[in-house]
């Protein structure tokens, strides 16, 4: 574990090198404790796959005392099995008409639309972290069967709610925006609302799981076509 200037008044804790879950569970567990022991000091922290960026008060603390507590305070961190953060159910919208890369990427993968469906559904996917856009969650790790490479030419406008695959990474778009992922559905659970409390269903350390739906139930809960 290393810390590191990341500016002025922040530093950045490495946990590791390997993006993995006992990983992020351990990110998400420094989360925690600093919250607690260094509430008032504390300006805001981000974390991410293996790091946590720790930005401070410099008028309640200086670089020294700050790396001196966070040094104390990460040595409470416990061995982990990585089962943490709370289990989050998306609904999707599985299809050639919602996911226009969805037969592509079938084709590629060797397995029929419903195969790929099955196998991007019944994985549990960790929230390693959340970033590009409000909402935006990296979930990892897809199964390698349907792991696909980003997009050769970025589409210009993806949907909102699109569910999309790059790499071993899959995610749901919060809004409409560019975007070079393979789409294979949608989902029509909001990602980032700055209006509600919570302003996103998800956080950095949660599980998740994909559950297919009809067109009909898309269209029941919100979602739009």
């Amino acid at each position: 574990m290393n810390i590191e200037i990341a500016g002025e008044n922040a530093l950045i804790i490495y946990f590791g090198e390997q993006t993995d879950p006992a990983t992020s569970a351990k990110v998400q567990q420094a989360v925690t404790i600093l919250e607690t022991e260094l509430a008032d000091k504390l300006i805001d922290m981000v974390p991410s796959y293996a790091s946590l960026l720790v930005i401070y008060d410099m008028l309640r603390c200086d670089h020294l005392e700050m790396r001196s507590q966070l040094r104390k305070l990460l040595g409470q961190l416990e061995e982990t099995n990585a089962v943490s953060g709370k289990i989050v159910t998306l609904p999707a919208y599985y299809s050639t008409e919602s996911g226009p890369d969805l037969a592509a990427l079938a084709k590629r993968a060797q397995l029929s639309i419903d195969e790929v469906i099955n196998i991007h559904s019944e994985m549990e996917y960790r929230v390693y972290a959340i970033g590009f856009a409000p909402g935006f969650a990296y979930l990892g790790q897809v199964d390698p069967r349907i792991a696909a490479p980003r997009l050769a030419t970025p589409r210009q406008k993806v949907p909102k709610g699109a569910v999309a695959i790059a790499d071993q990474q899959t995610a749901v778009y919060p809004a409409v925006s560019p975007g070079g992922w393979n789409l294979i559905g949608l989902c029509p659970t909001p990602m980032f609302d700055p209006k509600a409390e919570p302003t996103m269903p998800v956080q950095v350390g949660d599980r998740v799981k994909f559950e297919p739906i009809s067109r009909e139930r898309f269209i029941e809960l919100g979602g739009e076509l």
